[in-house]
């Protein structure tokens, strides 16, 4: 697995460590770290994951409810609501990462770590989060005709 695979996973796990318990972000990351020193490369990654997610928390929530129709955030699963969370935030604040990259990811953490039904669900929701904030899926931008270059005048 790549470091941004397992630091995807560190983060989800430090994330459901803060819901559950309630812990503050940064004990939660210094006790994760503590029982599992895990891969130094994904590390950080995975720090900034786990604190992006959680000083944005409202805003990504926010996203997830207008995408997830006849699903309130509350009934989600505790898995499949973090696993959006981490999605949302990459489709938001690490545009380099190619949004298909970002999906599959996602929906390979849901189907690890949730339920038979959590890799469908995830999908279908951050594919509608991408859409909505202009996330264009580089197979799909071959669709878009090329703008005409403007000719000057004269």
């Amino acid at each position: 697995m790549g470091a941004r695979t397992t630091a995807r996973e560190a983060a989800l796990q430090m994330l459901y460590a803060v819901e559950a318990s309630g812990t503050a972000v940064d004990l939660a990351i210094k006790y994760f770290w503590w029982e599992l020193p895990g891969d130094a490369e994904g590390r950080e990654y995975a720090d900034s994951v786990v604190h992006g997610v959680s000083s944005q928390l409202e805003q990504l929530d926010q996203r997830i409810r207008a995408a997830s129709e006849n699903w309130r955030l509350e009934r989600m699963t505790r898995v499949d609501r973090n696993v959006l969370r981490i999605g949302t935030w990459e489709l938001l604040e690490q545009t380099e990462i190619p949004r298909a990259v970002i999906l599959d990811e996602a929906v390979e953490l849901a189907k690890r770590f949730g339920t038979e039904e959590s890799g469908a669900f995830v999908n279908g929701v951050l594919d509608r989060i991408a859409d909505d904030c202009g996330r264009i899926d580089e197979d799909r931008s071959a669709d878009v005709p090329p703008k005409s270059p403007v000719k000057p005048e004269g």
